[in-house]
């Protein structure tokens, strides 16, 4: 739903600790003659050239600290993918909120993404954050409103440029909050067009590297939201060709993954697929999370509640590397932790080099065989 644009300067806005208060009053100028002249007095108060004792990390209750991102911990591999980069990149995660309602597939920019994150919504629809980094696509789209499930899922991901259209208010309020910079319509409204082609609000469409023009000065690359192995990593766990999910509402999406001996297939609700730019929709990772849905108290237009999936804590998770499946734990202590994925015996279980697809369905609405 549409809402007004965001105040300048609120979103991804965090003001440093404050720093240590200069010794200016009378009694803290007497230590610092003291320490000059090496007295011993001085020396119990910790001054002087003995090195200071390190202090302890602020806490924090809400999003990090503006810190600088660490490097991955191989710069010539994508750090959503574990890819080798032909190129060095040094810039942060995009985050772009895509439609999946029946009206607006086929949808652009899916196959072009690190990961893809498929979250239900209001009403049994899901809709995709979909997250861009090591590629570059010149139509993603259609890009729809915010939800406050968003913010859970991409702050590890280190202030993550955010593009969408329009949020409840409520959501807004939290997204002034939240790590991620603003770059959706409200903000950026010539960074996005409208496709005569199709119907609104189906057809609001933007690209990457409009998006990317907005990215602050010093931005750069998101650490990994999950772990991933190396190039030469197998797979571990029981064979699996087949992934069924379900959302259920007033209407039901159901997806369907299917091993074709080579890639993985995706059919949504009987019908395949695909990405409307001709990129093959086709990831080598499938890990679903089965999460906790609750409401939130926001309605859209036709009075359907507005959900948000839970995900702090854990939870049963399916871990699907190319035709082999671990039935596992997920884990995510904090928003600012990423998702840890453990075996049956607790043991890490990391993804293979490629496209992940993240499923969010509530608890009993998937299965694999």
């Amino acid at each position: 739903m549409p809402s007004p644009s965001l105040r300048s300067g609120e979103l991804g806005t965090w003001r440093p600790a404050a720093a240590p208060c200069a010794d200016t009053d009378r009694q803290s100028r007497i230590r610092v003659v003291f320490c000059l002249l090496g007295a011993a007095l001085v020396l119990a108060g910790g001054c002087g050239g003995e090195k200071e004792k390190p202090k302890a990390a602020p806490t924090t209750t809400g999003a990090p600290a503006t810190t600088a991102v660490a490097a991955p911990v191989d710069p010539n591999r994508a750090p959503l993918t574990g890819l080798p980069l032909t190129a060095p990149v040094n810039r942060p995660a995009l985050v772009v909120k895509i439609d999946n309602a029946p009206k607006a597939r086929p949808q652009f920019g899916l196959a072009a993404a690190d990961l893809v994150i498929e979250e239900g919504v209001e009403g049994g629809i899901t809709r995709f954050a979909t997250v861009f980094h090591s590629r570059d696509a010149g139509s993603v789209g259609p890009v729809r409103s915010a939800r406050s499930t968003d913010i859970h899922l991409a702050t590890p991901l280190q202030r993550p440029l955010y593009a969408y259209s329009g949020a409840a208010p409520q959501i807004e309020v939290m997204l002034n909050r939240s790590p991620f910079v603003n770059v959706g319509i409200g903000r950026l409204p010539g960074a996005y067009r409208r496709e005569r082609s199709r119907p609104q609000p189906y057809n609001l469409f933007s690209s990457t590297q409009a998006l990317y023009a907005a990215a602050p000065a010093g931005a750069t690359n998101p650490k990994p939201l999950f772990d991933i192995a190396g190039a030469d990593a197998r797979p571990e766990g029981g064979p699996v060709t087949k992934v069924t999910l379900a959302w259920v509402g007033n209407v039901r999406t159901d997806v369907t993954w299917t091993w074709n001996g080579s890639r993985w297939q995706r059919v949504q609700n009987g019908t395949p697929h695909v990405d409307a730019a001709g990129g093959e929709i086709a990831p080598r990772n499938i890990v679903v999370l089965f999460v906790r849905y609750e409401d939130t108290g926001s309605r859209d237009n036709s009075g359907a509640a507005v959900p948000e999936a839970k995900l702090v804590g854990e939870g049963e998770a399916f871990v699907v590397r190319e035709n082999t499946i671990v039935r596992g734990k997920w884990r995510k202590p904090s928003d600012e932790a990423p998702i840890q994925l453990l075996d049956p015996q607790g043991k890490d279980v990391r993804l293979l080099p490629g496209q992940t697809w993240v499923e969010l369905p509530a608890p009993g609405m998937g299965s694999a065989s």
